[in-house]
């Protein structure tokens, strides 16, 4: 493999390990607040993406189908946290398992029966088409480029939430002990619907990026949401930084290792 090719490589497992980062954070943060196992990420990974895809579509704007991405997932997020999570508190983790589950078939088989089989196409804005020329005549694409840019911001504001504001206190300590915050007058209940929803609006902003790289499609959030689950377990439960590091290590072996090992090693 050439040094270019080789650059070319890691610059793409970092740019998928950024996105892998937004859903694993999502997943680490609920399941260390709230102890609970939520298979039905991956289903607002998906709502995202069409969000975006659909409002797109209509307006002839990706950024409005942005905006649109992380507000139809926040407020998906928050509608499942009421209505379906709170209850599951209290209960075992089989029982978040088979309940998340049956979301997961819940929204695949709506969305299939509200926009058909067929994938959808998310073009790439205008603005953010075409290469740029990186240092050592590397040509690269700039949406990529964009795509990790944004990730890293988005890391960045989230590390910034945790550790430097009010709300990121009280999630912090809901980790810790619930009890005693409820104990202080904190409206756990509350917490809890904003930590989902800014779980599920990361979730949906990764599937309106990637959208654009790919299609968006029923079932498109599965495979990630495998993926999200592996980088938790690497990073540790609970910890926005050990996801960091855990969501880059798979997306640059999953780059690197689907270019340099036999096709049979690639994922299924």
């Amino acid at each position: 493999m050439s040094a270019m090719l080789l650059a070319e490589q890691v610059l793409n497992g970092l740019q998928y390990g950024m996105m892998l980062f937004l859903m694993a954070a999502g997943l680490t943060l609920v399941f260390g607040v709230m102890g609970l196992i939520n298979l039905a990420h991956g289903s607002l990974y998906m709502a995202g993406a069409f969000a975006c895809a659909v409002v797109a579509g209509a307006t002839g704007s990706f950024w409005l189908g942005l905006v649109a991405s992380l507000a139809a997932a926040a407020a998906l997020g928050a509608l499942i946290e009421v209505a379906v999570i709170r209850r599951l508190y209290d209960r075992d983790h089989l029982d978040q398992v088979l309940a998340t589950f049956a979301l997961i078939l819940v929204f695949s088989e709506g969305t299939r029966w509200i926009f058909g089989s067929f994938p959808l196409y998310l073009d790439v804005p205008a603005a953010l088409s075409g290469a740029v020329r990186l240092p050592g005549g590397l040509d690269y694409p700039l949406y990529r480029l964009v795509i990790m840019l944004a990730g890293i911001a988005l890391a960045a504001g989230l590390f910034w939430l945790i550790e430097r504001t009010r709300l990121g206190v009280r999630i912090r300590a809901g980790e810790a002990d619930r009890e005693m915050i409820a104990a202080l007058g904190v409206d756990i209940r509350l917490l809890y619907t904003a930590v989902f929803a800014l779980g599920a609006a990361m979730a949906g902003f990764a599937g309106a990026m990637v959208g654009s790289l790919t299609s968006v499609q029923v079932g498109m959030g599965e495979p990630v949401l495998i993926l999200a689950f592996v980088v938790i377990v690497i990073g540790g439960i609970g910890s926005i930084k050990g996801a960091l590091v855990g969501a880059l290590l798979v997306g640059l072996t999953d780059s690197l290792g689907k270019a340099l090992l036999p096709t049979a090693f690639a994922t299924v």
